[in-house]
Order: structure tokens, then sequence, then C-alpha cells
């Protein structure tokens, strides 16, 4: 299969490409870039045959059957929906949108068409992930009463730019990471939060945007979840815990693009290691959303996934500014 990268970024030059290249018998053939430059010098430095600036050139490519989306989040809706209607699969960065509206139109189009979509939510393709998820799965923490998230990391220079200072492109933390924490809760929980509080700041990074945030979120089952995230904190590590009735989990930096960190699971017996395979996070997750495309499996997180964890996102933000706990608004997708 030819896949079309739609965004000349530094994710799909990091991670994305290899992934691909990884599946038997894909290429990346396209790459769709704003400017010609950036997007030659892009294809050159990776061995991508075709470059252009308009979409529509590369979509009329019959070979290439399948996009990948990583442009800035405001575009997603728009680049998107012309891939569906060509008849491609989409892999979509996240947030699948800047609005819940646009995101559902979005996963609705592609059930119309008959078409793959995929939102590239990497944590739930870690090892480390998958492997707390049959901890609580299996009954060895007994019921779950909370989860607490701590993702506060610091920004890179190269990743700064729009992410801090451009909120019409979709900036700030909470579409950057608080959105991947609200996947990871679902993921882990199998539940969708009902309500949210929260507040925001900008700690130093931020410009029109916050870069800081910190929520509570409530789920069905009265399971808690705190989360919180940051662009300005250096040394602050990242991590997530579950505790439940009967023992608790401990896993310390495995909110990371890489297969990383460690897992602990502490109960009346004691403390033990929790072994997982330490395979590529993109790997893993572009090896799902194939075989969702060849009728054998489901993409690793699906448009709806995306949905719902933009809906979070977007109630955290919602309940910051308002100084009220705001109900999860998930739209008409389910």
């Amino acid at each position: 299969m030819n896949w079309i990268f739609v965004g000349a970024s530094t994710i799909a030059a990091q991670y994305m490409l290899s992934a691909v290249r990884s599946q038997a018998g894909h290429k990346v053939s396209w790459v769709v870039s704003g400017s010609m430059d950036r997007g030659a010098a892009w294809a050159r430095d990776h061995g991508v045959p075709s470059v252009t600036t308009d979409l529509a050139e590369a979509l009329t490519d019959s070979d290439a059957t399948i996009a990948y989306i990583s442009t800035t989040n405001e575009k997603h809706f728009g680049q998107a929906m012309a891939c569906i209607a060509a008849g491609k699969h989409v892999l979509c960065e996240k947030p699948l949108a800047i609005n819940l509206g646009e995101a559902c139109r979005m996963v609705a189009a592609a059930r119309d068409a008959g078409v793959v979509f995929g939102t590239n939510h990497h944590l739930r393709c870690s090892g480390a992930h998958r492997a707390i998820k049959e901890v609580i799965a299996t009954g060895q923490i007994g019921k779950v009463l909370s989860l607490r998230i701590h993702h506060a990391v610091y920004l890179p220079k190269n990743l700064q730019g729009w992410r801090i200072n451009d909120a019409a492109a979709g900036g700030g933390v909470v579409p950057d990471i608080t959105v991947h924490d609200a996947d990871v809760a679902r993921f882990l929980l199998k539940e969708d939060p009902q309500s949210v509080v929260a507040q925001v700041t900008s700690s130093g990074m931020g410009e029109g945007v916050e870069d800081s945030a910190m929520s509570v979120w409530m789920m069905p089952s009265g399971t808690m979840v705190m989360s919180h995230e940051s662009f300005t904190h250096e040394f602050a590590g990242n991590g997530l815990e579950v505790h439940g009735e009967s023992g608790s989990v401990f896993a310390n930096n495995v909110m990371t693009q890489e297969p990383i960190g460690t897992v602990k699971l502490v109960t009346g017996s004691g403390r033990q290691q929790i072994p997982y395979p330490q395979h590529s996070l993109y790997e893993r997750g572009v090896s799902d959303f194939v075989t969702a495309i060849e009728g054998r499996g489901r993409a690793a997180a699906d448009g709806v996934d995306g949905v719902k964890s933009l809906a979070v996102a977007l109630a955290v933000r919602e309940a910051a500014q308002s100084g009220k706990r705001i109900t999860v608004n998930y739209g008409e997708v389910s």
C-alpha cells in the first residue's frame, strides 16, 4: 500500500515514516506541504518520490490508498474530508479537529464512504499501557478507585511555535496533551468521563493560550481521574498511578513516545515489577491500522476514540474558563 503524508511534520519524520516502512509492502509515495521549499527538502531528506502543495493532486493517485494527516489542528477537518471523499483510508493526528462538530462529521463521512478512519493516539499502543490495562482487567487491584496522570513536560524549542502562541491553529496544552490523557483514561478504565472541573494557566511559555492545566474527571463508575499537563515542567517526570481497593499500579516515565518506563504492582502480597513488550508505539499503531484496513481487526484508536478524547479536552477548557463543573458532551458519534 502507498501512503500520502499530509504535513511535512516532525512527528512524520521522527516516527511515522519508519513505522509505515516497517509494514511489509508499504511505502510513502507523497508528501503534501503548505510550502514547496519545505516539502521538497522533506521529501529529499526522507526519500519520498513525490511532493506537492496541492492535496488534490496527491489524491488523484489511485495507487495511494492511505492518508496520514499531521498538519496543524485547524487544517485536519478540511484535509480529512477531502481524503475521505477521494476514497482514502485516513489516520489523523489528535485532536481530530478544533471543535466537536467537525470531528463528528469526519467520522460519519468515513463510515458513509466505507473507509477506515483512525486517530493516532500512540500511548494506547504502548506495551506498558497495555500491561497496565491487563492488570486492571484481570482484577489484580480490585475495583478501581482513582487514576492519577502526571503529564507535565517541557516542550522542546523546535515544537513550540504555534502550540504556544496560536489559538486559531489549535494551540495550547489542552488540545496537545490533555487530549492524550483523556484517551489514556478511557483506554485503561473502559469508560468515558461524565463531568470535569479544571483550572488552566500560562506559567511562562503560553502566549495567548494555556501552557498548564489541572483537572479532575468523574467516571460513571465513581472512579475519579486527576490529570496534570504542562509545557513548562522540565524536571517533573511523567507517569500514572492506578489505585484500587486491593492494590495499586505505579507507572513511571510511560507517558512518552518511546517504549520506556517501569510498571510496578503493589498489593498486600508485596511489590512486583510488571514486564511488558518494548515495541515501537508507532509501529504498533500503524500495524493495527493496517489490520483494520485488511478487515482483520480494528484500529488501535478509531474515529470514535478521537471524538471522545477531544470532547473531554474541550470540557476541560470550558470548565477552566467558566469556573464550573462541566458535563462532557460527546456529540452524535457513538
